[in-house]
């Protein structure tokens, strides 16, 4: 038998069904929603069936799907059982933040790689400046910044910019300046799109702000303009890539740490993510 059912992806399974949702179970387990769905992607895969349908605006588990969370409950129970009749000592727990920017990506693929290790981790979504503050106060433990400044910071490697519009948009006739949608204010992304095109003579200004993801990728589906984005060479649902507007620099992604945290942790992270961005940079 080949297939594996692991335990990170059951907890999620069975958190989706506990608290009413994905993004409900994404808050409770304290990761992004699309680790969640990845976790339920590969249990199908493993199982060979659907377990979630759509229903509605929302969705609903399919009958293999409850059938599954029953099976889950048990494999759980009975592992948390194991561990505490061997008192096994509990792994500390550790917070790694990152940005909205290719997290959907590289998030699930930094958990499959720490949950192997037997690493306990929670994940923290937040804004560039709000996680060098929790790295400072010791409420995050590591986080996956952008260009840092930190000499301490350990690099992952390049992460590739491309810019997104919808598909009916199209550039506005010079000298009129190219509409650009982006996260508030400071924002490495921001910053960037804004010198690509001043480096090249195009004349831009801000047509749309958002302070999530969700936000920028709904104004530019909109057709307020074009937004620069690290999503990995996958295309945001109902966008298109463009490439009739100048090439930006890749920019590159850093794990920083809290104070005083041993540095096996952040290596560990770095090590997890690296071969994605190099699979990634070939493709």
């Amino acid at each position: 038998m080949t297939k594996i059912l692991d335990i990170a992806p059951l907890r999620s399974l069975v958190a989706v069904a506990d608290c009413g949702g994905f993004q409900r179970a994404a808050d409770h387990l304290h990761l992004s929603q699309g680790a969640v769905s990845q976790h339920v992607r590969r249990l199908e895969g493993a199982v060979g069936t659907k377990l979630v349908e759509k229903h509605g605006r929302g969705s609903r588990f399919t009958a293999g799907g409850e059938r599954l969370v029953g099976h889950a409950r048990q494999i759980l129970a009975a592992h948390d059982d194991t561990l505490r009749a061997f008192a096994v000592e509990e792994v500390p727990q550790i917070t790694i933040g990152s940005t909205e920017h290719a997290a959907a990506q590289l998030l699930p693929a930094l958990a499959a790689a720490l949950d192997a290790a037997g690493s306990r981790f929670r994940f923290r979504i937040d804004r560039g400046t709000r996680l060098r503050e929790g790295l400072a106060a010791g409420s995050v433990d590591l986080a996956l910044m952008l260009n840092t400044n930190d000499p301490d910071a350990l690099v992952v490697g390049d992460l590739d910019l491309a810019w997104y519009s919808s598909p009916t948009w199209a550039p506005p006739v010079a000298p009129a300046p190219v509409p650009v949608v982006a996260f508030d204010s400071p924002c490495t992304l921001r910053s960037r799109a804004l010198e690509t095109l001043a480096a090249h003579g195009v004349p831009a200004v801000i047509g749309a702000e958002a302070i999530q993801l969700a936000g920028v990728q709904a104004a530019v589906g909109a057709g307020l303009g074009v937004a620069l984005m690290a999503t990995l060479g996958q295309t945001p649902e109902g966008l298109v890539r463009r490439d009739d507007l100048p090439t930006p620099e890749p920019i590159r992604l850093h794990v920083c740490s809290r104070p005083g945290l041993p540095t096996e942790a952040a290596e560990a992270t770095a090590a997890a993510l690296r071969p994605l961005l190099a699979v990634r940079s070939m493709a």
